[in-house]
């Protein structure tokens, strides 16, 4: 391969980052989550989810609440980012391409959960679920540095998080 991304001729095509915004939903002690199913395993994860080209990181957040919640959001300041690198984690079998950039902004609810049903829920969803936080632990929650940075607060956890599971 040449320095210019092309094998002879050809061009090559690299694998892109793709990047994510997530809402951080935090009421009366409990984080606002998405449960989703994989085969035989449940999860959780934070709503949100790929930024469209054109779209801010502020409206992506507010888009896929709706979309996977039905709620309306107003997004508030930015609090983590992280890298996850499919090929360093525990999925990298089915993951190893993967690199995506997440930003997790502090949301606030303007409309209730169920309000309107989701217009478009994750693939793997099966559900809306507000977990306790000061039980973050017990959950399978994704990525799962999410129970040490908002069971007890941040913890004084940068703003960048790493590339981190």
């Amino acid at each position: 391969m040449t320095a210019e991304g092309t094998v002879g001729e050809q061009p090559v095509k690299k694998p892109r980052v793709k990047t994510s915004a997530k809402a951080i939903i935090i009421e009366d002690g409990r984080l606002l989550a998405i449960r989703k199913r994989d085969g035989e395993h449940t999860f959780y994860a934070l709503p949100g989810g790929t930024q469209e080209h054109g779209e801010t990181l502020p409206e992506a957040v507010v888009r896929e609440v709706r979309e996977e919640t039905g709620a309306s959001a107003e997004v508030g300041a930015l609090r983590h980012v992280r890298d996850y690198v499919g090929a360093h984690h525990e999925f990298a079998d089915r993951q190893g391409n993967l690199h995506r950039v997440e930003f997790w902004f502090e949301c606030r609810l303007i409309a209730p959960v169920g309000t309107e049903p989701p217009a478009h829920p994750d693939g793997r969803q099966v559900g809306i679920e507000w977990l306790e936080l000061d039980k973050l632990g017990d959950y399978p929650l994704y990525p799962s540095v999410l129970a040490r940075t908002l069971a007890g607060g941040d913890g004084g956890v940068p703003v960048y998080l790493g590339d981190v599971n």
